[in-house]
């Protein structure tokens, strides 16, 4: 009777896993904050077209990305900037080979401020004084009376090294800068904070207002044309040429379908597609 019962315990024990068990392929994403929220939109379409296939997501930032494929610990690196020198030698030496690149979607990378600053506009000057500590004050740019506190993204992150090359022309973000892990708890940092400022992905912070840069808004249009002066791709990266599973997961997210996704998150799709 013992023998029985302890049977029926080990079924209903199996039973009960997820039917994830069942999955028979995996594939691993890792990287970029800012493509986070897309990566797991991405994995949940793919999943229900392909229950198959298990898509695991995970953020931490471009380079934790780069990193974590480089050293077979991710099949995709999904990422917001190039992959730089350093990255590049050690995927040549790791892995022999020099990479695969695909272009995912378009982002605006957007300026967040709080939705009671009255400033609507700022110059890509002004931006740049802002974030090295050379205005301080809210009411040099048109603002209330006080204290800017600026708000940035770690090192790791690919939107980080971004913003430092173009907006900053590659000097150093003010030291007293409060650094925040992730884009979503900038925009509710920002969110929070009336004096705060900070930057991310255009899907993140419908909590917070998009400021314009030199007169252009952060909107689909603008980056399309590329008249938004921040408008940067997106990327998909492979260690090697993408074959089997790996390949078909990244024919489908450059497909219309996947595509699709991109609109739904709040990025812009790298052609124009029809719903």
């Amino acid at each position: 009777m013992k023998t029985v019962v302890s049977l029926l315990i080990v079924f209903l024990f199996i039973s009960c896993f997820p039917k994830a068990q069942n999955k028979t392929l995996s594939i691993r994403l890792k990287g970029s904050d800012t493509m986070y929220i897309l990566g797991e939109m991405w994995a949940a379409e793919y999943m229900k077209k392909n229950p198959d296939v298990a898509v695991y997501v995970e953020g931490g930032g471009s380079g934790t990305g780069f990193e974590a494929m480089i050293n077979n610990q991710a099949d995709i690196c999904l990422a917001s900037r190039l992959i730089n020198h350093q990255e590049a030698k050690l995927l040549a030496e790791k892995q022999k080979s020099v990479g695969m690149l695909f272009l995912a979607a378009k982002d605006a990378l957007s300026v967040y401020v709080n939705y009671n600053n009255p400033v609507q506009d700022l110059s890509i000057h002004q931006l740049r004084d802002i974030f090295l500590g050379k205005i301080i004050n809210w009411q040099e740019v048109g603002g209330n009376d006080e204290l800017i506190e600026v708000v940035i993204r770690p090192p790791t992150s690919g939107t980080h090294g971004y913003f430092k090359k173009v907006v900053l022309a590659g000097q150093n973000f003010d030291s007293s800068a409060v650094t925040i892990e992730t884009t979503a708890e900038i925009a509710r940092y920002v969110a929070a904070n009336p004096s705060a400022i900070g930057f991310g992905g255009l899907a993140y912070g419908p909590s917070v207002k998009h400021i314009k840069i030199e007169g252009t808004a952060p909107i689909e249009e603008n980056v399309h044309n590329e008249s938004y002066l921040l408008t940067r791709y997106l990327y998909v990266y492979t260690a090697h040429v993408p074959e089997n599973h790996i390949k078909e997961f990244i024919n489908w997210l450059l497909s219309p379908d996947g595509q699709k996704v991109v609109v739904r998150v709040g990025y812009i799709p790298i052609w124009p597609i029809t719903q």
